[in-house]
Protein backbone atom coordinates (compact mmCIF):
# COMPACT_ATOMS: atom_id res chain seq x y z
CA UNK A 1 0.00 0.00 0.00
CA UNK A 2 1.40 3.40 -1.10
CA UNK A 3 1.55 5.90 1.90
CA UNK A 4 2.40 9.81 1.53
CA UNK A 5 3.72 11.41 4.69
CA UNK A 6 3.73 15.30 4.82
CA UNK A 7 1.36 15.86 1.81
CA UNK A 8 1.47 19.97 0.53
CA UNK A 9 -1.83 21.22 0.63
CA UNK A 10 -2.04 24.20 -1.49
CA UNK A 11 -4.33 26.53 -0.14
CA UNK A 12 -6.34 29.24 -2.17
CA UNK A 13 -7.72 31.53 0.15
CA UNK A 14 -11.26 32.76 -1.33
CA UNK A 15 -13.05 35.71 -0.52
CA UNK A 16 -11.06 37.86 1.68
CA UNK A 17 -14.28 39.66 3.27
CA UNK A 18 -15.19 36.26 3.88
CA UNK A 19 -14.78 33.28 6.61
CA UNK A 20 -11.81 31.36 4.74
CA UNK A 21 -9.25 32.63 6.35
CA UNK A 22 -10.91 32.30 9.45
CA UNK A 23 -11.84 28.71 8.73
CA UNK A 24 -8.35 28.38 7.60
CA UNK A 25 -7.00 29.29 10.76
CA UNK A 26 -8.97 27.58 12.47
CA UNK A 27 -8.25 24.23 10.73
CA UNK A 28 -4.85 23.85 11.53
CA UNK A 29 -5.23 24.69 15.40
CA UNK A 30 -4.77 21.55 16.15
CA UNK A 31 -1.03 20.64 15.90
CA UNK A 32 -1.66 17.26 14.62
CA UNK A 33 -2.28 18.46 11.28
CA UNK A 34 0.97 19.38 10.62
CA UNK A 35 1.99 16.20 11.22
CA UNK A 36 0.24 14.97 7.94
CA UNK A 37 0.27 18.08 6.06
CA UNK A 38 2.47 20.92 5.01
CA UNK A 39 -0.19 23.75 4.65
CA UNK A 40 0.85 26.49 1.60
CA UNK A 41 -1.62 29.55 1.71
CA UNK A 42 -1.55 31.54 -0.74
CA UNK A 43 -2.19 35.09 -0.02
CA UNK A 44 -0.52 37.59 2.56
CA UNK A 45 1.01 37.33 5.95
CA UNK A 46 -0.23 40.59 6.85
CA UNK A 47 -3.65 39.78 6.07
CA UNK A 48 -3.53 36.21 7.53
CA UNK A 49 -1.97 38.37 10.72
CA UNK A 50 -5.28 40.38 10.67
CA UNK A 51 -7.21 36.90 11.10
CA UNK A 52 -5.68 35.65 13.50
CA UNK A 53 -5.83 38.65 15.67
CA UNK A 54 -9.91 39.50 15.03
CA UNK A 55 -10.42 35.80 15.91
CA UNK A 56 -7.82 35.20 18.40
CA UNK A 57 -6.29 32.44 17.48
CA UNK A 58 -2.58 31.59 18.07
CA UNK A 59 -2.36 29.07 15.04
CA UNK A 60 1.27 30.14 13.99
CA UNK A 61 2.79 30.89 10.42
CA UNK A 62 5.61 31.69 8.36
CA UNK A 63 5.74 33.65 5.19
CA UNK A 64 7.85 32.87 2.32
CA UNK A 65 8.56 34.36 -0.86
CA UNK A 66 9.74 31.26 -3.47
CA UNK A 67 8.02 27.60 -3.20
CA UNK A 68 11.59 26.92 -2.91
CA UNK A 69 11.24 28.35 0.94
CA UNK A 70 8.54 26.15 1.68
CA UNK A 71 9.15 24.61 5.52
CA UNK A 72 7.61 20.76 5.70
CA UNK A 73 4.87 20.42 8.66
CA UNK A 74 4.61 23.90 8.78
CA UNK A 75 2.58 26.71 8.27
CA UNK A 76 3.67 28.21 4.95
CA UNK A 77 1.91 31.43 3.32
CA UNK A 78 3.17 32.53 -0.02
CA UNK A 79 3.46 36.44 -0.01
CA UNK A 80 1.14 37.72 -3.23
CA UNK A 81 0.37 40.27 -2.31
CA UNK A 82 1.94 43.59 -1.00
CA UNK A 83 -0.14 46.46 -0.63
CA UNK A 84 -2.64 46.55 2.17
CA UNK A 85 -6.45 45.23 1.72
CA UNK A 86 -9.36 46.63 4.11
CA UNK A 87 -11.14 43.53 5.29
CA UNK A 88 -15.25 44.90 5.01
CA UNK A 89 -16.59 41.29 5.96
CA UNK A 90 -19.64 40.03 4.35
CA UNK A 91 -19.02 42.39 1.52
CA UNK A 92 -19.00 42.17 -2.17
CA UNK A 93 -15.91 43.53 -3.14
CA UNK A 94 -14.26 44.04 -6.63
CA UNK A 95 -10.84 44.17 -4.93
CA UNK A 96 -11.25 41.14 -2.97
CA UNK A 97 -12.43 39.01 -6.03
CA UNK A 98 -9.71 39.74 -8.07
CA UNK A 99 -7.18 38.71 -4.56
CA UNK A 100 -9.60 35.54 -5.11
CA UNK A 101 -8.63 34.65 -8.25
CA UNK A 102 -5.19 35.49 -7.80
CA UNK A 103 -4.86 33.32 -4.87
CA UNK A 104 -6.74 30.19 -7.05
CA UNK A 105 -4.43 31.41 -10.40
CA UNK A 106 -1.09 30.69 -8.07
CA UNK A 107 -2.36 27.71 -6.62
CA UNK A 108 -3.42 26.32 -9.45
CA UNK A 109 0.03 26.76 -11.16
CA UNK A 110 2.00 25.34 -8.24
CA UNK A 111 -0.47 22.23 -8.71
CA UNK A 112 -0.12 21.60 -11.94
CA UNK A 113 4.00 21.94 -11.43
CA UNK A 114 3.85 19.44 -8.79
CA UNK A 115 5.20 21.63 -6.23
CA UNK A 116 1.63 21.11 -4.11
CA UNK A 117 0.21 17.74 -4.15
CA UNK A 118 -3.25 18.68 -3.84
CA UNK A 119 -5.72 21.81 -3.76
CA UNK A 120 -8.15 23.02 -1.12
CA UNK A 121 -10.14 26.12 -2.05
CA UNK A 122 -11.53 28.16 0.39
CA UNK A 123 -14.82 30.05 -1.40
CA UNK A 124 -15.37 32.40 -3.65
CA UNK A 125 -17.92 35.24 -3.73
CA UNK A 126 -19.50 34.10 -7.56
CA UNK A 127 -19.82 38.53 -8.45
CA UNK A 128 -16.76 39.55 -7.33
CA UNK A 129 -14.87 37.26 -9.73
CA UNK A 130 -15.93 38.30 -13.09
CA UNK A 131 -14.08 40.26 -14.91
CA UNK A 132 -12.67 40.24 -18.24
CA UNK A 133 -9.91 37.85 -18.24
CA UNK A 134 -11.89 35.39 -15.37
CA UNK A 135 -15.12 34.84 -16.91
CA UNK A 136 -15.94 31.43 -14.52
CA UNK A 137 -19.23 30.95 -12.98
CA UNK A 138 -17.28 28.48 -10.34
CA UNK A 139 -13.83 26.85 -9.41
CA UNK A 140 -14.71 24.07 -11.18
CA UNK A 141 -15.03 25.70 -14.71
CA UNK A 142 -11.44 27.45 -13.93
CA UNK A 143 -10.04 24.03 -12.96
CA UNK A 144 -11.90 22.46 -15.64
CA UNK A 145 -9.83 24.34 -18.16
CA UNK A 146 -6.30 24.22 -16.74
CA UNK A 147 -6.34 20.52 -15.98
CA UNK A 148 -6.43 17.93 -17.95
CA UNK A 149 -9.67 15.82 -17.67
CA UNK A 150 -13.60 16.18 -17.41
CA UNK A 151 -14.84 17.75 -14.73
CA UNK A 152 -17.65 16.57 -12.12
CA UNK A 153 -18.71 18.51 -9.44
CA UNK A 154 -18.76 15.96 -6.67
CA UNK A 155 -20.38 16.47 -3.18
CA UNK A 156 -18.99 13.95 -0.86
CA UNK A 157 -19.38 12.62 2.70
CA UNK A 158 -18.97 9.26 4.62
CA UNK A 159 -22.65 8.46 3.64
CA UNK A 160 -23.18 9.87 0.75
CA UNK A 161 -22.45 10.77 -2.60
CA UNK A 162 -23.78 12.73 -5.01
CA UNK A 163 -22.56 14.13 -8.32
CA UNK A 164 -24.27 16.91 -10.43
CA UNK A 165 -25.31 16.47 -14.45
CA UNK A 166 -25.40 19.84 -15.17
CA UNK A 167 -24.17 22.63 -12.38
CA UNK A 168 -23.70 25.97 -12.44
CA UNK A 169 -26.84 26.54 -15.70
CA UNK A 170 -30.47 28.08 -14.79
CA UNK A 171 -33.14 25.97 -14.34
CA UNK A 172 -34.80 26.39 -17.80
CA UNK A 173 -31.44 25.43 -19.31
CA UNK A 174 -31.24 21.90 -17.97
CA UNK A 175 -32.85 19.89 -20.37
CA UNK A 176 -30.51 21.69 -23.41
CA UNK A 177 -28.10 21.36 -21.54
CA UNK A 178 -28.41 16.89 -21.01
CA UNK A 179 -27.49 15.39 -23.99
CA UNK A 180 -26.29 11.64 -24.77
CA UNK A 181 -22.74 12.44 -24.32
CA UNK A 182 -22.76 14.44 -21.11
CA UNK A 183 -24.50 11.70 -19.29
CA UNK A 184 -22.29 9.46 -20.74
CA UNK A 185 -19.20 11.37 -19.70
CA UNK A 186 -20.28 12.01 -16.13
CA UNK A 187 -21.28 8.35 -15.46
CA UNK A 188 -17.74 7.48 -16.75
CA UNK A 189 -16.58 9.74 -14.01
CA UNK A 190 -18.22 9.11 -11.29
CA UNK A 191 -18.02 5.38 -11.81
CA UNK A 192 -14.29 5.89 -12.29
CA UNK A 193 -13.66 8.07 -9.44
CA UNK A 194 -15.16 5.73 -7.29
CA UNK A 195 -13.11 2.93 -8.15
CA UNK A 196 -9.70 5.15 -8.55
CA UNK A 197 -10.57 7.91 -5.39
CA UNK A 198 -12.97 5.99 -3.15
CA UNK A 199 -12.09 1.82 -3.97
CA UNK A 200 -15.13 0.81 -4.78
CA UNK A 201 -14.12 -1.89 -7.15
CA UNK A 202 -18.35 -2.82 -8.30
CA UNK A 203 -19.64 1.25 -7.94
CA UNK A 204 -23.92 1.00 -7.94
CA UNK A 205 -25.22 4.24 -8.87
CA UNK A 206 -28.15 5.48 -9.13
CA UNK A 207 -29.88 8.47 -11.67
CA UNK A 208 -32.18 10.53 -10.52
CA UNK A 209 -34.71 12.22 -13.25
CA UNK A 210 -35.05 15.70 -15.05
CA UNK A 211 -38.49 16.00 -14.00
CA UNK A 212 -40.90 15.82 -11.64
CA UNK A 213 -41.96 12.05 -11.21
CA UNK A 214 -39.50 11.14 -13.85
CA UNK A 215 -42.32 12.84 -16.33
CA UNK A 216 -45.22 10.92 -15.48
CA UNK A 217 -44.56 8.72 -18.90
CA UNK A 218 -44.69 12.35 -20.91
CA UNK A 219 -47.57 14.13 -18.99
CA UNK A 220 -44.54 16.38 -17.01
CA UNK A 221 -42.43 16.92 -19.90
CA UNK A 222 -40.69 14.21 -22.23
CA UNK A 223 -37.31 14.85 -21.57
CA UNK A 224 -36.64 11.78 -19.46
CA UNK A 225 -38.24 9.75 -21.99
CA UNK A 226 -35.92 11.23 -24.77
CA UNK A 227 -32.54 11.89 -23.50
CA UNK A 228 -31.88 10.42 -20.10
CA UNK A 229 -33.98 6.73 -20.24
CA UNK A 230 -32.18 5.52 -23.73
CA UNK A 231 -29.19 6.30 -22.60
CA UNK A 232 -29.01 4.40 -18.93
CA UNK A 233 -30.95 1.61 -21.01
CA UNK A 234 -27.57 1.24 -23.03
CA UNK A 235 -24.76 1.29 -20.08
CA UNK A 236 -26.45 -1.12 -18.71
CA UNK A 237 -26.53 -3.10 -21.67
CA UNK A 238 -22.82 -2.58 -21.46
CA UNK A 239 -22.62 -3.98 -17.77
CA UNK A 240 -22.57 -0.44 -15.97
CA UNK A 241 -24.70 -1.03 -12.43
CA UNK A 242 -26.41 2.08 -13.18
CA UNK A 243 -30.45 2.45 -12.07
CA UNK A 244 -33.26 4.94 -12.52
CA UNK A 245 -33.90 7.12 -13.55
CA UNK A 246 -35.95 8.20 -9.73
CA UNK A 247 -38.52 10.63 -9.33
CA UNK A 248 -36.20 13.02 -7.03
CA UNK A 249 -39.00 14.02 -4.80
CA UNK A 250 -39.23 10.74 -2.89
CA UNK A 251 -35.90 9.43 -3.33
CA UNK A 252 -33.74 10.59 -0.01
CA UNK A 253 -36.96 11.02 2.01
CA UNK A 254 -37.23 7.03 1.68
CA UNK A 255 -33.42 6.62 2.21
CA UNK A 256 -32.95 4.77 -1.29
CA UNK A 257 -29.59 6.64 -1.47
CA UNK A 258 -28.60 4.30 1.07
CA UNK A 259 -28.53 1.45 -1.59
CA UNK A 260 -26.04 3.00 -4.00
CA UNK A 261 -22.51 4.44 -4.05
CA UNK A 262 -23.27 7.66 -5.92
CA UNK A 263 -26.50 9.72 -7.12
CA UNK A 264 -26.00 11.83 -10.36
CA UNK A 265 -28.48 14.46 -9.95
CA UNK A 266 -29.61 16.50 -13.25
CA UNK A 267 -29.60 19.75 -12.26
CA UNK A 268 -27.70 21.72 -8.68
CA UNK A 269 -30.28 22.10 -6.47
CA UNK A 270 -32.03 19.01 -6.73
CA UNK A 271 -28.61 17.10 -5.63
CA UNK A 272 -27.41 19.53 -3.16
CA UNK A 273 -30.39 20.85 -1.09
CA UNK A 274 -30.71 16.78 0.45
CA UNK A 275 -26.71 16.37 0.39
CA UNK A 276 -26.45 19.54 2.51
CA UNK A 277 -29.25 19.20 4.46
CA UNK A 278 -28.16 15.31 5.16
CA UNK A 279 -24.32 16.30 5.52
CA UNK A 280 -24.02 19.57 5.86
CA UNK A 281 -20.41 20.62 7.81
CA UNK A 282 -19.30 17.41 7.11
CA UNK A 283 -19.52 17.44 3.61
CA UNK A 284 -16.80 18.05 1.07
CA UNK A 285 -17.36 19.39 -2.44
CA UNK A 286 -14.51 17.02 -4.56
CA UNK A 287 -13.59 18.06 -8.06
CA UNK A 288 -13.86 14.43 -9.69
CA UNK A 289 -12.50 13.31 -13.41
CA UNK A 290 -9.73 15.83 -13.26
CA UNK A 291 -5.83 15.06 -13.39
CA UNK A 292 -5.49 16.89 -10.22
CA UNK A 293 -6.76 16.85 -6.69
CA UNK A 294 -9.08 19.71 -5.58
CA UNK A 295 -11.45 19.68 -2.85
CA UNK A 296 -13.49 22.26 -1.36
CA UNK A 297 -15.41 22.57 1.88
CA UNK A 298 -19.35 22.24 1.34
CA UNK A 299 -20.94 25.70 1.90
CA UNK A 300 -19.69 29.62 0.83
CA UNK A 301 -18.54 32.59 1.67
CA UNK A 302 -20.27 32.78 4.97
CA UNK A 303 -20.88 37.18 4.55
CA UNK A 304 -23.82 36.67 6.90
CA UNK A 305 -21.60 35.71 9.94
CA UNK A 306 -18.35 36.62 8.44
CA UNK A 307 -16.00 38.42 11.08
CA UNK A 308 -18.09 37.13 14.13
CA UNK A 309 -15.87 34.51 14.77
CA UNK A 310 -18.65 31.78 14.18
CA UNK A 311 -17.94 30.04 11.55
CA UNK A 312 -16.76 26.09 11.78
CA UNK A 313 -13.71 24.58 9.90
CA UNK A 314 -15.05 21.07 10.25
CA UNK A 315 -16.14 20.85 6.53
CA UNK A 316 -12.45 22.67 5.67
CA UNK A 317 -10.62 20.20 8.10
CA UNK A 318 -13.06 17.23 5.99
CA UNK A 319 -11.75 18.67 3.14
CA UNK A 320 -8.14 18.66 3.66
CA UNK A 321 -8.56 14.92 4.75
CA UNK A 322 -10.04 14.03 1.81
CA UNK A 323 -7.69 15.92 -0.63
CA UNK A 324 -4.92 13.63 1.17
CA UNK A 325 -6.97 10.37 1.25
CA UNK A 326 -7.83 10.76 -3.09
CA UNK A 327 -4.42 11.62 -3.30
CA UNK A 328 -3.01 8.29 -1.95
CA UNK A 329 -5.76 6.33 -2.73
CA UNK A 330 -4.70 7.78 -6.72
CA UNK A 331 -1.16 6.60 -5.71
CA UNK A 332 -2.26 3.05 -4.35
CA UNK A 333 -4.71 2.33 -7.36
CA UNK A 334 -2.40 3.38 -10.07
CA UNK A 335 0.67 1.23 -8.86
CA UNK A 336 -1.74 -1.50 -8.35
CA UNK A 337 -3.76 -1.24 -12.30
CA UNK A 338 0.45 -0.83 -13.12
CA UNK A 339 1.61 -3.43 -12.18
CA UNK A 340 -1.34 -5.75 -13.27
CA UNK A 341 -0.74 -4.87 -16.76
CA UNK A 342 2.98 -6.11 -16.54
CA UNK A 343 2.10 -9.63 -15.15
CA UNK A 344 -0.38 -9.57 -18.42
CA UNK A 345 1.86 -8.21 -20.85
CA UNK A 346 4.99 -10.92 -19.60
CA UNK A 347 2.41 -13.94 -19.47
CA UNK A 348 1.69 -12.37 -23.80
CA UNK A 349 4.90 -13.15 -23.99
Amino acid sequence: MVKTDNIKVGISIGDPNGIGGEIILKAFEDNRMLEMYTPIIFGSTKLFSYYAKVFKINTKFQGIKSLEDVVPGKINVMRLFKEPFHVDWGKVDKKAGEIAVKSLQEATKALKSGNIDVLVTAPINKESIQSEEFKFPGHTDYLNQELSGESLMFMVSDKLKVGLLTDHVPVKDVPSNITAKSIKTKIGTIKESLKRDFKISKPKIAVLGINPHVGDNGVIGDDDQKQLIPVLEELRNDGTLIFGPYAADSFFGQKRHEQFDAILASYHDQGLVPFKTLSFGEGVNYTAGLSHVRTSPDHGTGFDIAGKNEASASSFTAAVHMAADIFNARKEYDELTSNVLKIQSKKRR
